[in-house]
């Protein structure tokens, strides 16, 4: 095994379907994102294979069902009562389809079997139902019961879920320790920054967004790498979200990828940890464009791993390096 400080890239990916969108926007205004993920994921894989790239992909649980009865079977008796009812999924469950091949929006097991026998791929939780932790009114005992369900579903697939992605980021002391106890090892972080900062819906303001937008192209906070230490819960913290193309900021193209791009420098030269995350249907439309912009990134680690020995490690295996689990994904 390589030295623990040898510089990495680091991928997550947060898949959901409409499971992540449905409180805030309808299914028809945006199908065709949620469709094109059907050829998002072979992309991103053969994409993956061709660089080697090592990446976790967390899954809404909700999205292993294969039909509604598993669907219905999975959910826990104890629920989440959001004051914000929109983000509770559980009142309009009855209107998921009743597979995958008449609802892929709420359904994906031939998504997650073809990712499952990828080579290096990992599959963490991003919870059973999108579970939204900061916002009010929480419950910590209904966190555990969601995160228990979408252990079980996993488990049918042979799977141990042992790394998270909290949805919108949102989660503090008390969740990780839930994480803890039911062998979470390793989460994704967040920047250390105020404006990326997690915190409810209510709570989020439209000078954060300007602000987290305009760090995207102009260096505001810094790069965000970091080096990973032994704790009781490995934090895996993002370094940077990857943004999809935009067509009415297409001439700034060059500015984001420079500031990926220096993120990556500046973790190689020091010796740490880049985490760059992103949606699956974040790409859904104008795959090309959003294909192309990745691979440059990656033709670019593909460079620092010659010039500075730079790994990709999916978050299972990075907290397997500071010594917390066997490598996740590992092996074909």
């Amino acid at each position: 095994m390589a030295a623990r400080n040898t510089p990495a890239l680091v991928i997550s990916l947060d898949f959901e379907l409409y499971w992540g969108v449905r409180d805030h926007l309808k299914l028809e205004a945006y199908k065709e994102n949620l469709l094109g993920v059907r050829q998002v994921v072979p992309a991103l894989l053969e994409l993956f294979a061709r660089y080697g790239i090592h990446a976790t992909w967390a899954t809404v649980g909700f999205l292993f069902c294969r039909d509604r009865e598993e669907l219905l079977a999975s959910v826990p008796d104890l629920k989440p009562h959001y004051i914000d009812g929109r983000l509770s999924p559980y009142d309009s469950i009855a209107q998921v389809g009743a597979a995958e091949s008449d609802d892929p929006f709420h359904y994906a097991p031939s998504l997650i079997s073809m990712i499952a026998k990828t080579p290096f791929q990992e599959i963490a939780t991003h919870t059973l139902s999108h579970y939204c932790c900061l916002e009010p009114e929480r419950n910590i005992d209904a966190f555990r019961a969601d995160l228990q369900a979408a252990q079980k579903l996993a488990a049918k697939w042979k799977i141990q879920l042992e790394s998270i992605v909290f949805p919108r980021n949102q989660y503090d002391a008390q969740h990780l320790a839930v994480c803890r106890e039911l062998g979470i090892l390793a989460y994704r972080g967040n920047e250390c920054s105020r404006i990326y900062k997690g915190r409810s819906w209510s709570n989020e303001k439209a000078v954060r967004r300007m602000l987290r937008l305009l760090d995207a192209y102009v260096n505001l906070t810094g790069h965000h790498s970091f080096s990973v230490s032994p704790d009781r819960l490995c934090s895996i913290p993002s370094s940077r979200f990857l943004r999809p193309y935009s067509s009415s900021l297409r001439l700034l193209e060059g500015m984001r990828l420079r500031r990926i791009l220096s993120g990556l420098d500046y973790a190689a030269n020091r010796s740490q940890a880049y985490h760059l995350w992103w949606h699956p249907h974040n790409f859904g439309s104008q795959l090309p464009e959003n294909l192309a912009f990745l691979e440059k990134i990656l033709a670019h680690f593909a460079k620092l791993r010659q010039s500075h020995g730079m790994e990709s490690l999916n978050m299972g295996e990075l907290a397997a390096r500071v010594g917390f689990a066997t490598p996740v994904g590992a092996s074909a």
